[in-house]
């Protein structure tokens, strides 16, 4: 059975090495509090005046903008190397638990992507390596929030074990 880890880098075309690549360089020294705000507001920005698909920005209607841009910037900026600002304020990140009321599909995470990836683009202080850099984290990361969204929907349709007959377990 493959590991969400494993999942993450087989969809998202991204090996582990280079998904954790970001680890070998401090990005928030190098960029600074302030690219990360501005990448986050840039995202978000994309993602609620996404007029193309209306079925990605309903995902984020029950959510105010400005605290999204605060959970993504402070928790880029603590998983790039900064102070521990979204666990200070949220506790733990907890990708997946925190992901759990979002409809976290394969279509999802592409578009999500998409605007990312704009966003990162239109952001002149990143440079390029960092950029690919981020992109090649957020890819895989993306991906390894679906892999978690299928295992809580096989949760879901698997009963326990004690209901299960006897075929069912074979």
């Amino acid at each position: 059975m493959q590991t969400l880890q494993e999942k993450a880098s087989q969809w998202s075309g991204v090996d582990a090495a280079d998904a954790f690549a970001i680890d070998d360089t401090n990005l928030f020294q190098k960029l600074g509090l302030q690219t990360f705000i501005n990448l986050s507001t840039n995202f978000y920005t994309r993602v609620y005046d996404d007029e193309e698909e209306e079925w990605f920005r309903s995902i984020f209607s029950n959510s105010k903008k400005e605290e999204a841009i605060q959970n993504q910037y402070e928790f880029f900026v603590q998983r790039m190397g900064g102070p521990p600002l979204y666990s200070q304020r949220k506790g733990h990140p907890a990708l997946i638990a925190r992901h759990r009321p979002f409809p976290v599909t394969h279509q999802a995470a592409e578009r999500w992507l998409y605007h990312m990836e704009k966003a990162l683009e239109s952001t002149p202080d990143i440079d390029a390596d960092s950029r690919v850099k981020m992109m090649n984290f957020l890819r895989h990361t993306a991906f390894f929030l679906v892999a978690g969204d299928e295992l809580k929907t096989q949760k879901q349709q698997i009963p326990c074990k004690h209901g299960a007959s006897k075929s069912a377990e074979s």
